[in-house]
């Protein structure tokens, strides 16, 4: 009797998405599709704004002269110009990469200290998980733009330069969103702490650091991706409404599409539509994007809603189809 050949996946088809895309179907794997070529033209966009732009993101003036206010779409401006004489361009494309540091930047700070406070509060409990989880709970009811606002008067009163800026919105969003992967890995740790894997570690010796980083902390992180997606669309979002009360970066420091919203205000009263429908597109595709790929990612990660999906696209009788709707 032969033995059966085993076909381990590639790495490829381990990495994250790449999973996921796969197991898509139908309706789902369109979401999942159109939100990653959304989020792929940010990233790219965010990466080479550099040669992207043709002009810089405070750039008045080139060798022809002064740029001149609320010029129309054409010519050597695509998109125009703003009431200050910017490229708005220029000024959409330099914009992506504020945005894109901003959502790296908090999301790695959020993950960072929300993972290790829920994984030291799951595994040890006690008084110190009471605390924690007072102080998160008391954290996750506070606004995230009255925060937003308070810590960038804190940082820097209110006008901001590209460091401070970025900085002061970054951690605003982390501590508001640290309470939510403390919840997640907690909960996770509090159950995988009594499973038989884990106490068997402990009976051979293994220490505390290495029972919750090797053995609970690796599967522990299931539901991480989808809250990434969720946070990452939150901090836009954050950005643009401190840069639209008039709290986000100063123009001359770097180009953020809230500014920009704030400052067309007056201008589409007098009929000049695109100082305000380029920035506005640009926060609501990347919103937009990142959404998609959240949803999907839910989808994917229930069972009963991934059932469903390839029943209906796999051309299941209406017997079995209307079996699965009771299901759920």
């Amino acid at each position: 009797m032969s033995t059966p050949v085993i076909v381990k996946p590639s790495i490829w088809s381990r990495l994250p998405l790449i999973r996921e895309l796969k197991q898509s179907v139908g309706w789902q794997r369109g979401m999942l599709i159109a939100g990653l070529v959304i989020i792929a033209i940010f990233l790219l966009t965010a990466i080479f704004a550099e040669w992207l732009a043709p002009f810089g993101y405070s750039q008045l003036s080139d060798e022809n002269g002064t740029f001149g206010a609320q010029l129309p779409p054409g010519g050597a401006h695509l998109l125009g110009t703003t009431v200050g004489g910017y490229d708005v361009f220029s000024r959409v494309i330099w914009g992506a990469q504020t945005a894109a540091l901003v959502i790296i930047i908090a999301v790695m700070l959020s993950v960072f200290a929300g993972v290790i406070l829920g994984l030291v509060s799951g595994y040890f409990g006690g008084w110190l998980d009471r605390v924690l989880v007072v102080v998160a709970d008391a954290v996750y009811a506070f606004p995230s733009l009255l925060l937003a606002i308070v810590m960038s008067i804190v940082i820097s009163g209110g006008r901001s330069g590209l460091f401070t800026g970025l900085m002061a919105a970054a951690i605003s969003i982390t501590v508001v969103f640290i309470p939510q992967y403390f919840r997640v890995i907690r909960s996770e740790t509090v159950r995988m702490k009594a499973e038989a894997f884990v106490e068997s570690a402990k009976v051979i010796g293994a220490s505390n650091a290495r029972v919750m980083f090797r053995h609970v902390l690796r599967n522990s992180t299931r539901t991480l991706p989808l809250i990434l997606t969720l946070n990452a669309s939150e901090a836009i979002l954050t950005l643009a409404g401190l840069g639209f009360l008039g709290f986000g970066i100063e123009p001359t420091a770097a180009a953020e599409w809230g500014f920009d919203l704030n400052k067309s205000i007056s201008d589409v009263a007098a009929g000049i539509w695109w100082t305000s429908i380029f920035p506005g597109t640009a926060i609501v595709l990347v919103v937009l994007g990142i959404t998609l790929v959240g949803e999907s990612l839910n989808d994917l990660a229930d069972p009963r809603l991934r059932t469903r999906h390839r029943a209906l696209t796999s051309g299941a009788g209406q017997t079995d189809v209307d079996e699965l709707e009771e299901n759920l």
